[in-house]
């Protein structure tokens, strides 16, 4: 079975929506930026983050990512998924900006953030849960979206059941809990003409444990 929620109701838009999915914690807050804010940090990342197509291996096999990706954070926050590792860059003042925001928001820390940018329709992100031992064992990742609005599908572990929510420019999406454990998301291809997208998920990364 699958659920859809797409806001289309102006006068509540910008309130923290609760997603009811069994076995998560997920809150949606569209316009947590204004629009004109929204645009000029698409804008400014777009130019300033250094932007690369990296390669993962799925199943064994080298591939090329369907999308650019940017890791920064603090000196100690290496990450590492599917196969490849990423050093962290120095924060930004744009990043250190809206990192500070979603600390208030969240509230709870942040210490790193992982970009992606989505040029077009043909970029994606295949389903998959952030459960890395370095992200904690319930993270919190906050994900705010800048630029083309891009269904983002949840799909429960167990059950199979999707839930999409259309993630809006200027949009934050909270997820914490259990979340990471029973579900995956992601973000599929569309053969419609659309803009860029760029996604910041925030995240904290523990200390590798010495052994």
């Amino acid at each position: 079975m699958q659920f859809s929620f797409f806001d289309d109701d102006s006068e509540h838009a910008s309130q923290p929506q609760i997603i009811p999915l069994p076995g998560a914690d997920v809150v949606y807050m569209p316009r947590w930026l204004v629009d004109q804010e929204a645009t000029a940090f698409y804008h400014a990342l777009a130019s300033s983050l250094s932007w690369s197509q990296d390669t993962i291996k799925l199943f064994g096999k080298p591939v090329k990512i369907p999308r650019l990706q940017a890791w920064y954070g603090d000196l100690t926050t290496q990450y590492t998924y599917s196969g490849l590792t990423m050093v962290p860059k120095e924060w930004t003042t744009e990043l250190q900006n809206l990192r500070s925001r979603c600390e208030k928001t969240a509230e709870c820390r942040f210490n790193s953030v992982l970009a992606n940018w989505y040029r077009h329709g043909q970029d994606s992100m295949g389903m998959h849960a952030d459960d890395e031992p370095e992200l904690g064992v319930q993270p919190v990742i906050a994900s705010l979206t800048l630029g083309e609005g891009r269904p983002f599908i949840f799909r429960h572990k167990q059950t199979k059941e999707t839930t999409r929510i259309n993630l809006e420019h200027g949009s934050l999406l909270i997820m914490r809990g259990d979340t990471q454990r029973n579900y995956l998301h992601g973000i599929n291809k569309t053969t419609r003409s659309i803009g860029g997208r760029i996604n910041l998920t925030f995240r904290y990364i523990y200390p590798a444990t010495p052994e």
